[in-house]
């Protein structure tokens, strides 16, 4: 065992004794758990106050007061209450687990876990455990991969992140594969004569056409989660609360400001992404650079759907 992971182990179970105690002496915390009080304090001030959950702000982080060589941590609410999994949590462990088990004297701890996991999901513990990591359709992705094998370009249904509609491209598809939980194409779109990157399940519909294609020389395909897109940037004035923003989505710099807000460069492909980003963050974000009247646009738009 690594001494990263006998640390977390220390913490926690150190974390709820010295909460239990109420401000237990450094001396009885470092006896109890076999420290010095040098390495306790290197604990509870360098890595334990640095805990919390999104968005990170005080009332979400845990709290370590050390006066007088007395020591009190104050959780955040969130501990007074049992976490649980989402479904799709729940599964991907179960199957984590499954794994972990196949093949080996299993640890009896790890077959009750598994047994109660199972239980709660309503799935009985020897049933075999199918899990389909995309909801793509099955014909659109058999369409796609026989085209690859067979060199036939495909009348594609597409749906446009970026401009929010769907639309006719005829592509002629490289590859075909899965990353990140989601199925995608590699290909050749004749509509912007270039390569594209398209994510299957966003495909109404994928028809082999009776045309072939030759093989181009294929480029490596982009990183999924790399540099923001070309195009148009905005400068958005992000409060605390807003902070995920810049880690959801590619971003060109983060600069911290006053009070906890951030000033984030995002670039632009679409504006019905901005226009998107801008409804979800509402009074959470402040246009610096850029159209200040996107998100007051939208928003109208928006609005008057509902009339």
């Amino acid at each position: 065992m690594s001494n990263v992971e006998k640390r977390l182990q220390r913490l926690l179970a150190m974390v709820p004794w010295i909460v239990a105690q109420d401000g237990p002496t450094l001396a009885e915390v470092a006896e109890r758990f076999q420290l010095t009080e040098k390495e306790l304090v290197k604990d509870l001030e360098d890595v334990l106050w640095l805990c919390g959950i999104h968005p990170f702000s005080p009332g979400d982080l845990v709290e370590v007061d050390i006066v007088d060589g007395r020591v009190w941590i104050r959780v955040a609410p969130y501990f007074s209450r049992p976490l649980r999994l989402t479904p799709a949590e729940a599964l991907g462990l179960l199957g984590a687990a499954r794994i972990a088990m196949a093949g080996k004297d299993t640890d009896p701890t790890l077959t009750r876990a598994v047994a109660k996991l199972s239980a709660a999901l309503g799935i009985d513990a020897d049933e075999v455990l199918e899990i389909e990591m995309v909801a793509a359709d099955a014909q659109v992705l058999q369409a796609l991969e026989d085209s690859v094998a067979l060199r036939r370009v495909v009348d594609l249904h597409y749906y446009s992140y970026g401009r929010d509609s769907w639309q006719g491209r005829q592509v002629e598809p490289h590859r075909v594969f899965n990353s990140k939980g989601a199925w995608y194409t590699w290909a050749w779109c004749r509509k912007v004569d270039d390569w594209r990157l398209f994510r299957v399940d966003r495909a109404r519909t994928a028809t082999p056409t009776e045309e072939f294609f030759e093989p181009r020389e294929v480029p490596p395909v982009p990183d999924l989660v790399g540099a923001a897109p070309s195009g148009a940037r905005v400068v958005l004035e992000l409060s605390p609360e807003a902070h995920w923003a810049s880690q959801e989505y590619p971003v060109e710099s983060v600069r911290a400001g006053a009070d906890g807000w951030s000033r984030v460069t995002f670039g632009v492909a679409e504006k019905a992404w901005l226009e998107r980003l801008l409804l979800i963050l509402g009074p959470e974000a402040r246009v610096l650079e850029g159209d200040p009247e996107v998100g007051r646009e939208a928003a109208q738009r928006v609005l008057g759907r509902y009339r």
